[in-house]
């Protein structure tokens, strides 16, 4: 009889971690591997907010806090909302987790029971429906076609609506595709959602400050009606380049924000004392830097749609934010390559040119692979050119 529980045996091992490990391998055996699996922030976190956390650190802030968050960054939170979304919430509607991922897993173990159904469009971050396995709940993928931009329509979301429908995940800007959705478009799947009272929206707004060409950025607990059945998520590791702080933070129904609690304190308790102290700081000190980083991203982005696109056999939508993007390779995908499923590119690319993404099946979308272009211009000049090498060396 085997120790390892049959819920873990549902689940997989995060994709996308795995390949960023299997890059530092490479790299530590002395290949010349150009990793650009992970999503995380090249850019260092900003000096005001590192001396934040040393005068915690020196001021003694080291011993533990409430469970789900200080008072300090509860009301920094609020000041956010309010701020930037125009979004009015009490401190009993907040809650602070050890990264948003915690929150989000919170969230699932502390409203999912056996059956209970939670719409996920794919692509999708790898994470959601493995989260929701782990929970006892079911995920309904429901995959989202690259020409309505891999967004979710108003259409499929009717569709898939059941009596067991518990949550809706939007995720925009999106990982992986870097997809936004307008106010438009979310007011259109809000029409839906209102008449469906029993559903709940999880809105995951990690990439919201990431985003450009003008885009607005909306959220759908904006929507008066809709604000009551909705956990908006955010946190600082994206935005202000602090993914090893592991500060995640969410606003919604005192009844969720108060069961989440109770999960955390059963779990890891608080976060770090130290890392509260940083985030109080990324909220309310100065903000300007996040355009100008968000500039260089564009920059970024730019030359790597421009570069897929000159290559023959991939295709490759512009996003509107994040910094993923998420090109086709099914133009390769044939018996001249021999090359049959997205994977195989992936794997073939690694091993042939020292470049390391993630396939678009990990997504829940077959046919393509995401790129982090959350690295320097110089190692994207030199991954474009071993993927166009690469592609036109196939066959």
């Amino acid at each position: 009889m085997s120790i390892i529980s049959d819920t873990l045996k549902r689940i997989k091992p995060s994709p996308t971690i795995a390949v960023t490990q299997k890059a530092r391998e490479l790299r530590a055996a002395g290949k010349d591997v150009i990793g650009l699996g992970a999503g995380e922030p090249d850019f260092d976190t900003p000096e005001n907010i590192k001396r934040a956390a040393i005068k915690a650190i020196r001021g003694g802030d080291t011993k533990y806090t409430a469970v789900d968050g200080t008072p300090a960054l509860k009301k920094a939170i609020i000041k956010k909302f309010k701020r930037e979304n125009n979004l009015n919430y009490k401190i009993d509607q907040i809650t602070v987790g050890t990264g948003g991922k915690q929150v989000l897993y919170n969230t699932f173990m502390a409203t999912l029971n056996k059956g209970d159904e939670v719409i996920i469009p794919a692509p999708f971050w790898v994470s959601y429906p493995d989260m929701v396995l782990l929970a006892g709940g079911k995920p309904k993928i429901i995959k989202c076609e690259e020409k309505d931009g891999f967004k979710l329509t108003p259409a499929k979301l009717k569709k898939s609506i059941s009596k067991k429908t518990k949550w809706l995940i939007l995720n925009s800007p999106s990982n992986p595709t870097g997809a936004g959705y307008t106010k438009r478009e979310i007011d259109a799947l809000a029409k839906i959602l209102i008449k469906k009272k029993k559903v709940n929206i999880l809105s995951d707004d990690i990439y919201e400050h990431i985003r450009y060409d003008n885009f607005k950025f909306f959220t759908i607990a904006q929507i008066s009606n809709l604000k009551k059945r909705t956990l908006t998520m955010n946190g600082v590791s994206k935005s202000y380049a602090m993914t090893g702080w592991r500060i995640g933070y969410a606003a919604g129904p005192k009844e969720i924000i108060k069961a989440i609690g109770k999960i955390q304190s059963q779990s890891t308790s608080n976060p770090s004392s130290v890392s509260q102290a940083a985030a109080v700081e990324a909220l309310n000190g100065k903000q300007n830097f996040i355009k100008k980083r968000s500039n260089a991203f564009k920059l970024r982005r730019d030359f790597v749609v421009n570069s897929l696109n000159s290559i023959k056999g991939i295709n490759c939508l512009k996003p509107n934010g994040a910094f993923y993007v998420f090109p086709s390779c099914k133009g390769l995908l044939n018996k001249k390559t021999k090359l049959k499923t997205d994977t195989d590119f992936v794997k073939k690319l690694l091993e042939k040119s020292n470049v390391a993404v993630v396939q678009g099946s990990a997504f829940g979308l077959d046919g393509y692979f995401r790129i982090s272009y959350a690295t320097s211009m110089q190692n994207l000049k030199k991954a474009m050119q071993r993927i166009k090498t690469f592609c036109a060396n196939l066959g």
